[in-house]
């Protein structure tokens, strides 16, 4: 563990060096000969488990901004290896700014909150996440589908960009619609599920919050122009 880690907050948002002072983490087990150790462990060393069915590993974070507490349950033991808990939060969802619209905020939540129990769910969710997005940013109205709306917008968007939202959506139907043929089952993993939010998450900041946030910018810098505009003006009437 080294200040070179870091820890973003899913309370506040705000990102702390992963340090002793606010991460600690105590590995279980009911087979082992010391059941309950203090020592700090990584997350990603699981060789001393090999033989161990069910260990876990307890994640503790207190925030040193808004001093609340994260707790993660991860199984390391070969019965419960790679098995995620999100214990407190539920998700590991990011704290985004309020102009962008409560529902698409709470369907990506939702899909965050979701993904390790129900990853084809989650996808579902990241795909209504999408289409709320094109049709509240970019105006797209009147369009049969969400294929026909991403279409509308990718003479908008760089090529790469469209095409990982069409493959976003064919993703997210996997969830959505059953296959013609009901033999056929086509999964996704919580790993997968994990990457359409990343992409939600990367589609957030670079259409609304670079938007907001150049704006603010903007208006902030005719502010100044003007009030130096003003000051000339009273500096001849004097």
């Amino acid at each position: 563990m080294s200040q070179n880690e870091s820890i973003i907050c899913p309370q506040c948002g705000s990102t702390s060096p992963k340090i002793k002072s606010v991460y600690r983490e105590t590995d279980l087990s009911f087979t082992s000969n010391d059941p309950i150790k203090t020592a700090n462990i990584n997350m990603e060393n699981v060789d001393q488990y090999e033989d161990v069915r069910d260990a876990l590993l307890i994640c503790f974070f207190r925030c040193p901004s808004c001093e609340k507490h994260t707790i993660k349950i991860k199984g390391i033991g070969s019965e419960v290896k790679d098995k995620l808990l999100n214990f407190y939060p539920s998700s590991n969802a990011k704290v985004f700014p309020t102009y962008i619209p409560e529902s698409i905020r709470k369907d990506y939540e939702e899909a965050c909150q979701i993904v390790n129990l129900s990853p084809k769910a989650s996808a579902t969710l990241s795909r209504r996440c999408l289409q709320g997005m094109i049709r509240d940013y970019w105006k797209v109205t009147n369009k049969k589908n969400l294929y026909e709306e991403i279409t509308a917008i990718q003479d908008k968007v760089s090529p790469e960009v469209a095409r990982v939202l069409k493959g976003l959506k064919d993703l997210g139907n996997i969830g959505a619609h059953m296959e013609k043929d009901i033999n056929l089952i086509i999964d996704i993993d919580s790993g997968e599920a994990e990457k359409l939010i990343k992409l939600i998450e990367y589609l957030m900041k670079e259409w609304y919050i670079n938007r907001y946030e150049s704006e603010q910018l903007f208006n902030d810098i005719i502010g100044i122009d003007e009030a130096k505009k003003e000051q000339k003006r009273n500096g001849k009437s004097q």
